[in-house]
Order: C-alpha cells, then structure tokens, then sequence
C-alpha cells in the first residue's frame, strides 16, 4: 500500500483529448469484440433473428447511457464511473466494489479482444481455431497494446483515431458489400424462428450489451478531454449511435451470407467465415485484416481508459495497491496489472466464458450505478425517474434472462462470477475497514 517515492497521481493532461479523440477511443473498444467475437454466440442463443438482438441491446444501451451522460455532464472527472459511484454511495464498500467490477469487465474485455485477435489471424494460416497459437497471438497484441499506453496520452488518441477511421470504414464497406452481393436476401436466417430457445434471445442481448459497454471508457477522460462538461456526453452518444448502425448492417450482411448452423460453427470467426462466399479468398484476407486493425485498437483502447480508472481509486483511497519495486508512478503500475491479469485470462479461458463473466460483472456494476443515481442523485443532476427505472427494469431482464440460460449450459460461469463477485465486495470491505482504522 505504501507507494512513497513513487507519484501518487496520474499525470492527467488538461485538453489533451479532442471530442474526436474521445469518440475514437471509444468506438476503439466498442469495435473490438463485439461485432467479431460475438456474432457468432448471439447467433447460437437468439437464433435466425440475431441481428434484431443487436438492436435490442442498443434500446437497452440508450436508457443505459442516460445515467452516464447526465452525471458526465455535471461531474467529469478522470475517475469516471468510480467517482460517480461515490456521488451516490458515499466513499464506501458499494462505491470501491462497482467500480473494481467495471474495471474487471474492462480487463475481461482485453482477453476478449486478444483471443478474438489471435482466432481471425490464424484463418490466414488455415491453422486451428483452438491451437495454441490463439493464445500466443493474444498475449503479443497485449504486450504491443502495453507499450503503445506507456508512450502516453498523445500517442494513444492519435493511434486510436487512425485505426477508428480505417476499421470503421472497412467494416461497413464489408457490411454494404456482404449485402449487395448477397442481393439482400434473408433466406438463409427466415425459416426455423421457432427453434429460438425460450429466453435466448433475451439472453443474446445480454452479450449484444457487452458489445456496446465500451463507451463507458469515454467517461474515464473527463479530467482530460476538451470542455468535458459538454463533449463527455457528446462522445458517449456519438460512438453509441456509430456503433449500433455498424453492428446491425455487419449483423444482416452475415445472416445474408451464411446459414444459422454456419454461424454457430464459426463463432468465433464469423465475419471472416461470411467474407468467403461473399469475396473469396481476397474477403477473407480484406476481414482479418479488419479484425487486426479493431482488436488492436479495442485493446490499446480499453487498457488506456482502465489504467486510469485504477489510479484514480487507488488516488481515492478505495483500492490497495503495491508498486513491487517498480518505478514510476500509479499509472504505470496499473497498466502492469491490468495487462498481467489479462494475459493470464487470454491464455486459459476461452472466448464463450470470458465473454460471459464479462457481461455478468458489467450488468451487476451498470444496476448499481442506476439505483445510485435513481435514489440519491436525480434531482441534483435533473435526472428523469421514469428512464432511470426503465433503464435498471431492462438490465434486470436482460441479466436474469442471461443467468438462466448459463443455468442450463454452464453453470461454471455464474459460480466463478458469484464467487469473483463476493470476493471482491468482501475483499473491499476488509480494506476499507483496516485503512479507516489505521487513519
């Protein structure tokens, strides 16, 4: 805990970040995963419908995101959702625990991204999906993402701009020519609606929301982003409304392309696996290369805006933290721990339960942050009750719908997400209480 000698806060650069900046930050960690990695597990829960399961979290996202701009407005702050959290609940147990799961779905999100990076990349090398090399190939754009946060803020937002430009341009030139040439047809995903699972595309939204969690990062740069009471909220909706049409014209350009039973066998690969009928060889090659340009910048992305949330609650008193001899300040340290912890999930979970444990820890923290504002900040940050209910009603479905699914499938996902869940309320609370004590 104690860091003497080492800088105690981040160096936060005032209007280092433009409203541009901020908004390819965060499409940089929303165009990751999402629309990659996912596709193919909402395919196989909400069946022939899934493209509409993609819009239906982006319902869910919206009434989401209302609490996030509303207290982004009236409190920007490098803390993001911690120092939210602690508007609402006070410097306490419920503050320091919603905001390590936020940080840990972030981090879960990065093994995410990695392994999503390593599947597509070996399609090139026709070298199985499962092989070790994934692993390999994830903790390598790890590392590479590691050293692009430590050359700082300037190099991060310009790296991000320009990969946000060329994947998001790729995709939807993917997405309108998928379409075109499969003539718009929807055959292949029109019959058997009535083997969607009961629940499952309820389900499948929980996963679609994980695609969409990323611009929660966005709030993380309010100490640095350009006149942040006014471009926090501005960057929050933009990337949000970016990503929902991307996702949904790549969602029917895959469903236009391959069958159901295609999808599902390609999960972890889909786009690339739609890109063969549609153009050859030369698509496949044209999305692996797309896959590389967004998982990298997802990942670069999402450690930038995490390693700052860390600081900011170890500046905050409601984290432990040891520098293990290291040199540098807070911020570097965390970057440390944040891309350890992500290699080791990389290298021994696969893509399905990382996803999973994902959404699960995001949706408890998103419900903590609704009540909070809901109850204790609405009429301080001129919040709308109506939407805030509406917002924690949609997670609670969603996440329920979810978690009985998991029940039936594998049920190893909710034991390590209650138990990571109690581990970290009880590991906080123990902190808290010897910190107050020896103060």
């Amino acid at each position: 805990m104690d860091h003497s000698g080492h800088q105690n806060k981040s160096d936060y650069k005032e209007n280092s970040l433009t409203l541009v900046g901020a908004v390819s930050m965060g499409t940089g960690v929303m165009i990751g995963a999402g629309i990659l990695a996912l596709t193919g597990q909402i395919a196989e829960l909400a069946g022939p419908l899934f493209p509409l399961a993609f819009l239906g979290a982006a319902i869910v996202t919206a009434f989401s995101a209302y609490s996030y701009v509303k207290m982004s407005n009236a409190y920007p702050s490098a803390g993001g959702i911690a120092m939210f959290l602690q508007k609402a609940y006070g410097k306490g147990t419920i503050t320091a625990a919603g905001a390590l799961l936020m940080a840990f779905s972030m981090v879960i999100n990065e093994s995410l991204v990695a392994r999503t990076f390593g599947a597509y990349s070996v399609q090139l090398f026709d070298a199985d999906a499962a092989s070790w090399v994934v692993s390999s190939l994830g903790v390598g754009v790890l590392v590479f993402a590691f050293l692009i946060n430590i050359s700082g803020n300037r190099a991060v937002g310009l790296f991000s701009l320009i990969m946000a430009i060329i994947k998001i341009g790729g995709i939807v030139a993917f997405a309108i020519g998928g379409l075109w040439l499969a003539d718009f047809s929807f055959e292949n995903t029109a019959s058997n609606i009535e083997e969607i699972p009961a629940g499952g595309f309820v389900a499948a939204m929980a996963l679609a929301i994980l695609a969409y969690k990323g611009f929660t990062t966005i709030t993380n740069s309010g100490s640095e982003i350009v006149d942040p009471h006014r471009n926090v909220g501005r960057a929050i909706i933009i990337s949000i409304v970016i990503c929902v049409v991307i996702y949904f014209l790549v969602a029917i350009a895959v469903a236009g392309n391959l069958s159901l039973s295609e999808i599902i066998a390609a999960k972890d690969f889909a786009l690339a696996e739609a890109a063969r009928p549609a153009f050859g060889e030369y698509g496949l090659w044209f999305i692996v290369a797309l896959a590389i340009v967004a998982t990298v910048s997802g990942v670069i992305a999402s450690m930038f805006a995490v390693s700052r949330m860390l600081t900011m609650l170890t500046d905050m008193k409601l984290v432990p933290h040891s520098h293990f001899g290291m040199t540098g300040g807070v911020q570097k340290h965390a970057l440390v721990y944040t891309v350890t912890i992500a290699i080791f999930l990389t290298i021994f979970f696969d893509l399905t339960r990382i996803a999973s444990l994902g959404a699960i820890f995001y949706l408890v923290m998103d419900i903590a942050v609704h009540w909070g504002v809901f109850r204790y900040l609405r009429k301080e940050i001129n919040a709308n009750a109506l939407i805030l209910v509406l917002a924690m009603i949609s997670d609670v479905v969603v996440l329920g719908a979810f978690l009985v699914i998991k029940a039936q499938t594998d049920m190893m996902v909710i034991y390590v997400a209650v138990i990571g869940i109690i581990i970290i309320f009880v590991g906080e609370r123990f902190f808290l209480h010897k910190y107050q004590i020896r103060d």
